[in-house]
């Protein structure tokens, strides 16, 4: 076989694998993703941590660090950083706040999907009625029994 052949072959397979249904979906998944991150981190960024903030008498929880060199002096996180090494607690604290957002709207769009797969089993248990030529055939069975 010759290395053109290889080439298109593996091109051939590879084409195969990506068009198979579970890589696109997977892909659709992580493009609606990353859109949904996008959207929570705007929300704990923009409305939320403002909220929490203003009930907190105005902090700023992104702008909460700590020096850990003496040469620190600043009183924002941006210029602090400048200044050198500093533990920016707030920016873990508002990361995690949108971490817990979002495995909650997870966990609420997952538990809905498992409430509607178990009412279309439950509805898909119950035996079909029987079409109207069974439903005739039965009669004239009964029928000819008389």
């Amino acid at each position: 076989m010759s290395v053109d052949e290889k080439g298109r072959r593996m091109l051939t397979e590879f084409r195969e694998f990506a068009m198979k249904g579970n890589v696109v979906d997977l892909a659709v998944g992580v493009i609606i993703g990353a859109a949904f991150g996008a959207i929570v981190t705007s929300l704990v960024g923009d409305i939320i941590m403002p909220l929490i903030g203003a009930a907190t008498g105005g902090l700023d929880f992104s702008n909460y660090f700590a020096p850990l060199s003496k040469a620190v002096t600043a009183t924002n996180l941006a210029d602090a950083k400048k200044q050198g090494a500093v533990l920016a607690y707030g920016s873990f604290l508002t990361l995690t706040i949108n971490f817990i957002i979002v495995a909650f709207v997870l966990f609420l769009v997952i538990r809905a999907m498992n409430t509607l797969k178990r009412k279309e089993e439950t509805k898909s248990a119950e035996p079909p009625k029987p079409s109207a030529e069974v439903v005739l055939l039965t009669e004239i069975r009964d029928l000819l029994k008389k």
